[in-house]
């Protein structure tokens, strides 16, 4: 569905042309550590190191360039409070929770789904591999 764009950067939001930066802001919202970062932060304000531990499995590198990806779309505000040490908090703003929820859709979904998923890779031969 296309919708002409508010901003006059171009005629219209279409994520199938290939030039949309709409593709751009689908990049990032599909990718796993932004989706899971934007449901961790649904709980409310949290820290780096609280967001890392939720977040099994991402590295410090893959967390800092997401929520800063994050940030720099308006989806998550970053807050430094002066504090010895340093105290960061990151939080949704109003457009990352209006995007939460789509998200956590989609997080249901697949883990409501994923035996279901398995058996179709194993009906075709194909590895396990979530």
């Amino acid at each position: 569905m296309a919708l002409a764009c508010r901003s006059g950067l171009h005629d219209r939001h279409d994520v199938y042309a290939a030039q949309c930066p709409c593709r751009d802001v689908l990049d990032l919202l599909a990718n796993k550590w932004s989706a899971l970062a934007v449901g961790a932060l649904e709980e409310g304000p949290q820290r780096f190191g609280v967001l890392q531990r939720r977040l099994e499995g991402v590295s410090p590198k893959v967390l800092t360039q997401t929520l800063r990806r994050l940030e720099e779309n308006g989806f998550v505000d970053r807050t430094i409070y002066p504090a010895v040490p340093l105290h960061v908090e990151y939080a949704l703003t109003d457009l990352g929770r209006g995007v939460a929820g789509p998200l956590g859709l989609l997080r249901s979904w697949v883990e409501e789904h994923l035996d279901d998923i398995h058996a179709a890779r194993a009906d075709t031969g194909r590895p396990q591999e979530a």
